[in-house]
């Protein structure tokens, strides 16, 4: 497996803007930290049952037909070079108007089965890093808790350095923009090899 590749897409996936990190980044803006950690545990309680199905999907496909293996790769070199391209042209605008109210537990698991982002990404890191390599149930419920495990931690950190964080987008938003976005390129290109 590509390690640096995997990591970067899994870092640039999971750290960018996307619905958890924006809800738990506005969580703690409107309730503060401590708040904000219960829609935490529930992104990555999602997050791993997402991962999980993700794998076994992938597998299922994978062991029957493998053919699809070469749209898979194509389809995930496609996707980052797409994520890319709308992190590069991502504005500075972000929705602050969540309620308080959905800041549970419950809501950060059941979040990660309307989440594009969250689908696609698993979808495409299996596909692409995991199942090409490995196929055991057990190296697929470990990739599955890594995956889930950092996708926890970024919203941890989006929760935990909200406004700063806010702060530092608004002000170095298109440098940053474009070290993801090169870092996407980088991933999708070294996929294909």
């Amino acid at each position: 497996m590509p390690v640096l590749s995997f990591l970067l897409f899994v870092f640039v996936a999971s750290f960018t803007p996307g619905p958890n990190n924006i809800m738990a980044m506005i969580f703690a803006n409107q309730n503060g930290f401590k708040s904000s950690i219960r829609f935490c545990f529930g992104v990555g309680v999602g997050f791993f049952i997402i991962m999980l199905m993700c794998s076994y999907f992938n597998l299922v496909l994978h062991s029957f037909i493998p053919k699809i293996e070469l749209f898979l790769t194509i389809f995930g070199f496609v996707y980052m070079l797409y994520l890319a391209y709308k992190i590069l042209k991502s504005s500075a605008n972000q929705s602050n108007s969540e309620n308080s109210k959905n800041n549970t537990f419950f809501t950060g698991i059941l979040l990660q089965f309307i989440n594009p982002k969250g689908l696609i990404y698993g979808l495409t890191a299996v596909s692409s890093f995991i199942i090409p390599y490995y196929k055991t149930n057990f190296s697929l419920i470990l990739a599955s808790f890594f995956l889930a495990f950092v996708g926890f931690t970024s919203t941890v950190c989006w929760s935990a350095f909200g406004s700063v964080f806010q702060k530092f987008l608004s002000t170095y938003r298109k440098q940053f923009n474009i070290v993801m976005a090169l870092l996407l390129v980088y991933t999708a290109v070294s996929i294909i090899h």
